[in-house]
């Protein structure tokens, strides 16, 4: 497998959420036209930044 398709892999888990947590994101995901997976990624990723902590 080459670098280029193992980055595009991704390993899917389990994330149990408070209702309203969900509720929360879904609405956020909505207003900015992401899916709440992808929401949660960009989340994810502007921490990993804000952190320093984002691999290359």
């Amino acid at each position: 497998m080459t670098k280029e398709n193992n980055e595009r892999k991704k390993k899917a888990f389990a994330l149990r959420l408070h209702p309203k947590m969900m509720e929360a994101l879904e609405k956020w995901a909505a207003d900015d036209f992401r899916s709440v997976n992808g929401q949660i990624e960009w989340l994810l990723s502007e921490a990993l930044k804000k952190a320093g902590r984002k691999p290359k």
